[in-house]
């Protein structure tokens, strides 16, 4: 799928639907929250939410005190949503509209999040050039967490193929650049009551790769 026909996928997809009517809702990212507090971030850190759309994260993520959080979608229509969603708080948020694949970071982040982006991106152009965005757009020792579709969950989400990954692909992908820290198994329940297994996985961006 070419940037334009996912974009145009994903506008479609907010403009019909509700939040709670997709497969990826969550009203608490808990393992998400899980992997914010693990590392027991600063509260002036550099936040990117990749994907995140109209996903509560951000919400929790400005609850807990965070002050530098940007969030990136592909979809306008989905940005807005979270905007009017936030109210007020929406000023305190850096949003971004921009295809991950594509995207011209124009700072460097101390905890990148991606749940279920990466995943979407199954050109393998597509996916090296978002690699090298985020190595080159995250600190050295910064953390990176990453959560996609495990090789038991579906092959197509919102009706479009995925890319599965396993702890040893996710992590022989980003190898060059991050040292794994650690790869959890979780099974996302959808508002359907299907189960989605999800593979996530937590790195530390080598401060001087070979």
């Amino acid at each position: 799928m070419g940037n334009q026909d996912r974009k145009n996928h994903w506008e479609k997809i907010y403009q019909t639907k509700d939040l709670k009517d997709v497969s990826w809702y969550q009203p608490t990212p808990t393992t998400s929250l899980e992997f914010v507090k693990q590392f027991d971030l600063p509260l002036n850190a550099k936040i990117i939410d990749v994907g995140g759309g109209d996903s509560l994260f951000v919400d929790h993520l400005l609850e807990l005190g965070f002050t530098d959080v940007t969030v990136l979608d592909i979809s306008e229509v989905a940005l807005e949503k979270a905007k009017q969603r936030l109210g007020n708080n929406a000023h305190k948020v850096k949003w971004i509209m921009a295809d991950a694949a594509n995207f011209k970071p124009t700072e460097q982040y101390d905890f990148w999040h991606d749940r279920a982006a990466f995943h979407f991106l199954t050109n393998e152009q597509d996916i090296n050039n978002y690699i090298n965005t985020i190595q080159h757009f995250i600190k050295p020792n910064a953390i990176l967490v990453v959560g996609t579709f495990s090789e038991q969950a579906p092959k197509k989400c919102s009706g479009i193929e995925i890319k599965q990954y396993s702890e040893t692909s996710m992590t022989n992908r980003l190898q060059n650049f991050f040292e794994k820290i650690k790869c959890i198994s979780v099974d996302h329940v959808t508002p359907f009551n299907t189960i989605q297994n999800f593979i996530f996985c937590s790195f530390r961006r080598i401060a001087n790769p070979i």
